[in-house]
This record gives C-alpha cells, sequence and structure tokens, in this order.
C-alpha cells in the first residue's frame, strides 16, 4: 500500500532572467519528504539549494526568477497552481522555514515576542494578550532562559544561537507539516550547532514533522538526516538513506564531497579538493554537469547528461558509471592521473 509524500518535487525547472542570459538555477529537480522525516539537501554554494526552498515557499523574487516548469506537491495538491490567497494560509501554517540569518531575518526594531506572536495574530485571529502568552510558551520551548522577562527584548539584545532559536520558535508556532531549514547552523560555534540541531531534532518527533534540511555541511547531516540528496548545477546528482552514501557513493561528486572531509585518522595528509569551480549558470557545459571537474569522465559524459536511475536497491545517482563508483571499481582516466 502506498501514502501519498507529504511533499513531493516533480522536474522542477526554474530560471533568472539576466544581462548575461539565462541562468538555469534548478534544472530538473525532484525529491520527495514523507512525515517525520529529515531529508538533508547536499551541495555547494550555487547549486540551487535555497533556489528550492524559496520556490516552495512561494517568495523567491519573481522578476528576475521564472518558474519554467514542474510541480511542487503538498499532500498531493500542486502549490504552483494554488492562487496566492491559498498560498499565503498554506504559508506559515503547513509550510514553514527558518532562514540562514536570524538577525537579517527578524525585524530589529520589534520585539522578539511580538515577532513571535504576530503568526498568532495574523493566523489564528488571537488577541494581543493571549498571543503574547503563546510567544512566551514558544520562547521557553525552544530553550529560551528567562523567556518571560525577555519577550519584550529586541533582536540584538540576544546572541547567535538565542536568535536562532527565535526564528526557530516563529517557524513552529502553528506545528507546521514541513519545516525547511535553510543552512539553520550558519556563523554559529560547534556547540550551539548541535544545541540547534538537537532542539529541531526534538521538535520534529513531538510533531511528526516532515523537515528539509539544506546545508554544505556534512558534518551536520550525519546524525539528524534520515535520507540525502546532493545536488549540483540545479539537480540532484545522487539521491539514497545517509548509511549509503557516507558509506558507498554512487557519484563522482558525493565521492569528492566526502574525500574532503578532515578526518582524524589521517593526520599529516593534504586534504583532498575537487579541483574547479561549478560552472556557469548562463553557460552550462554539454552532458554531466560535473564533467569538466570529473576524474572518470569520457566523451560520453560531455555528450549525454545521465539520468538520475538506480545504483543498488533505494540509491540513485545521476552518473554513467554509477555501479562502478558504487562498487569502488572505477578508474581515473589516464589524463586525470597525471
Amino acid at each position: 500500500m502506498t501514502t501519498t509524500p507529504l511533499l513531493e518535487v516533480k522536474d522542477l525547472h526554474v530560471e533568472f532572467r539576466t544581462k548575461s542570459g539565462v541562468a538555469q538555477a534548478i534544472n530538473g529537480l525532484n525529491f520527495s519528504l514523507n512525515a517525520g522525516e529529515t531529508l538533508a539537501i547536499l551541495g555547494e554554494s550555487g547549486s540551487g539549494k535555497s533556489v528550492t526552498a524559496q520556490t516552495i515557499m512561494g517568495i523567491l523574487d519573481m522578476p528576475p526568477g521564472h518558474i519554467a516548469g514542474g510541480q511542487i506537491l503538498y499532500r498531493g495538491e500542486d502549490i504552483l497552481t494554488m492562487n496566492e490567497t491559498k498560498r499565503r494560509k498554506l504559508r506559515g501554517v503547513n509550510i514553514s522555514m527558518i532562514f540562514q540569518d536570524a538577525l537579517s531575518a527578524l525585524n530589529p526594531v520589534l520585539p522578539v515576542g511580538w515577532q513571535i506572536a504576530e503568526m498568532f495574530r495574523v493566523h489564528r485571529g488571537m488577541k494581543r494578550g493571549p498571543a503574547k502568552k503563546k510567544a512566551i510558551e514558544l520562547m521557553q520551548r525552544v530553550g529560551i532562559p528567562g523567556a518571560e522577562g525577555r519577550v519584550g527584548d529586541y533582536p540584538h539584545q540576544f546572541s547567535g544561537g538565542m536568535r536562532q532559536r527565535i526564528m526557530i520558535a516563529i517557524a513552529i508556532a502553528l506545528d507546521p507539516d514541513v519545516l525547511i531549514a535553510d543552512e539553520p547552523t550558519t556563523a554559529l560555534d560547534v556547540t550551539v550547532q548541535a544545541q540547534v540541531m538537537r532542539l529541531l531534532k526534538e521538535l520534529q518527533v513531538e510533531n511528526n514533522m516532515g523537515l528539509i534540511l539544506i546545508t554544505h555541511d556534512l558534518g551536520v547531516v550525519a546524525d539528524v538526516a534520515d535520507k540525502i540528496a546532493v545536488m549540483y548545477a540545479g539537480r540532484v546528482m545522487e539521491a539514497a538513506d545517509v548509511y549509503e552514501i557516507y558509506a558507498k557513493p554512487a557519484h563522482p561528486y558525493t565521492k569528492g564531497l566526502l574525500e574532503s572531509i578532515p578526518r582524524i585518522d589521517a593526520e599529516g595528509d593534504r586534504l583532498s579538493a575537487i579541483p574547479g569551480l561549478p560552472p556557469s549558470l548562463t553557460d552550462m557545459p554539454s552532458g554531466c554537469p560535473f564533467n569538466p571537474r570529473c576524474p572518470y569522465a569520457t566523451d560520453l559524459c560531455v555528450s549525454d547528461r545521465p539520468e538520475l536511475l538506480p545504483a543498488a536497491e533505494g540509491h540513485y545517482s545521476a552518473c554513467h558509471y554509477r555501479e562502478d563508483v558504487y562498487q569502488g571499481t572505477i578508474e581515473p582516466r589516464q589524463e586525470a592521473q597525471a
């Protein structure tokens, strides 16, 4: 018996029309999310992760952004075909988002309690008194000490970690089904990162939320994700559960990302790096977008774009040689070795 995913993205295309040409920010994106599941979307800066989140939330600037095709299904209904009134009701109530820079995302001239309470005033029609009480409860729920005495404080009076907790309080205020966390631990120290991620996991378990974690930090992902989608040049290059990705990557890009992580058991060795830079979104290479940087690329990779296909059961890769990469039997080209 199959169940409808909570959120499903199908063949999504998003473009930016610039003076330099059309930038293909999202280029045929596919993934799904179930209730209670954590999907981590990984990739370098410019791979399309944040644009994906903005498109799902309906906050993409249009123009210059333009949705050129595809579907975003929430409980089987296409968000992209909804009118703005219906999308506004969905946003914040059913699907919510934590932004990566809490200081710029929060209004600097309004108390944090007012900003949290606004969710209840706008979406639930609450009066100021009850809404403020709910704001205090939420501040306590996300672990802000002395919440009752700090409800009237402004964003600049909180530390980076506490501001991120306030952003989380706003995002979960109405118990959304889907929570998108866009780089939620950026600029936070390691201890605070762990606290924020632990808090998100606890809240997810409480509400059986679907969580989309957008990050470039492979360390953050390992502890909290159920499955991973690795993005490059606006496409998912590899998708599998978290254990499979870390144990047996099936795409050269994922392999390169994992090999670039410092290891405690490799002291004295030079860090591995992926050569070159991500492609220009206005001038994408033919075939596989990773082929100019790939040590295993052949003429086939330059001429034909690989589809996202199984390398093993439940493990998908957009690589012509996915099974060889997965088995670890592929060898670099001679020129790449030289």
